[in-house]
């Protein structure tokens, strides 16, 4: 005797029901709008690949710019190459200690004090903080006190924009550190300073990576704070005077009438993208070890 399960008949999926029809009909909106947000960025990539690819040599890193009439082909960007990193390190120097050492504050010592309260307020703020302001207020600080524009003044305008996003994410991976760790420390007889430093820091290293990363993506990309601080050099770096940068770089010449320089323009913004992509997919890597 042939029997029907009736429970298994109500579970199979009839494309013609208005459920599974409004679901199809959604779903494919979806895509179709997802591939249409994602035409402009692929487009710019591909025009990326495609002009600066052309000018990528092992020349580049290592060779000064070239003059307004040298012919297309020579001279390279290894001055904006070093005062990028010179000026990146710079301001890690300055935010990833500050931003850490705020976090554990924030998350282990006092977390619901005022001062927090407002620290977490200023923090958040500042991740909203147009570039440019950074730029201005570190040329009324440090470029106006030293006479002179200059890669430290760079470094800091660049760790103004770093702290913020260091400082919270550290304070969100320290916050995910179970509780049980930390009372497992406490009833093996740690004092919370070594509770902080054995325990709770080493299991929240991965995301306090992930937020340092982010940040020096971040900084490395940024054009307006350098305006008003580093400026720009045609020369090899010197600390104390204007510093190339690639991202000044990009801005001078994308615009410039001569032919190399545009180039080169496209040249350096398609390192400087490869740059930013690798360390997302280095802060998403390690981001992905913290699930705890």
């Amino acid at each position: 005797m042939n029997r029907t399960n009736p429970q298994r008949l109500q579970l199979e999926r009839q494309p013609m029901e208005p459920r599974a029809l409004k679901s199809i009909v959604l779903s494919a909106i979806t895509i179709v709008c997802a591939v249409t947000a994602c035409i402009p960025l692929f487009s710019v990539l591909l025009m990326l690949v495609y002009r600066g690819g052309k000018r990528l040599t092992l020349e580049l890193f290592y060779t000064l710019p070239p003059g307004a009439f040298d012919a297309p082909g020579v001279g390279g960007f290894g001055n904006a190459i070093a005062g990028t990193a010179f000026m990146v390190g710079i301001a890690g120097l300055i935010s990833i200690p500050f931003g850490i050492l705020a976090a554990v504050y924030l998350a282990e010592l006092d977390p619901h004090s005022k001062i927090s309260e407002i620290a977490r307020f200023c923090a958040k703020t500042m991740t909203g903080l147009p570039s440019i302001i950074a730029g201005v207020f570190a040329y009324a600080i440090v470029v106006l006190t030293m006479g002179h524009y200059s890669s430290w003044a760079g470094g800091i305008a660049l760790s103004l924009l770093m702290i913020p996003t260091v400082m919270l994410t550290a304070e969100e991976a320290i916050k995910m550190v179970p509780n049980p760790m930390r009372e497992a420390a406490y009833g093996m007889g740690c004092t919370p300073s070594q509770s902080l430093i054995k325990v709770i820091l080493p299991v929240g290293m991965p995301g306090i990576i992930t937020g340092v990363v982010l940040a020096v993506a971040r900084a490395a990309g940024e054009t307006a704070p350098l305006l008003f601080t580093a400026l720009f050099s045609e020369s090899w770096l010197s600390p104390n005077d204007p510093t190339a940068s690639l991202a000044v770089l990009i801005y001078n010449w994308s615009s410039s009438p001569y032919p190399n320089l545009i180039e080169l323009a496209w040249a350096a913004s398609l390192i400087l993208v490869v740059l930013v992509f690798i360390l997302n997919i280095v802060s998403r890597s390690i981001g992905g070890k913290t699930k705890l």
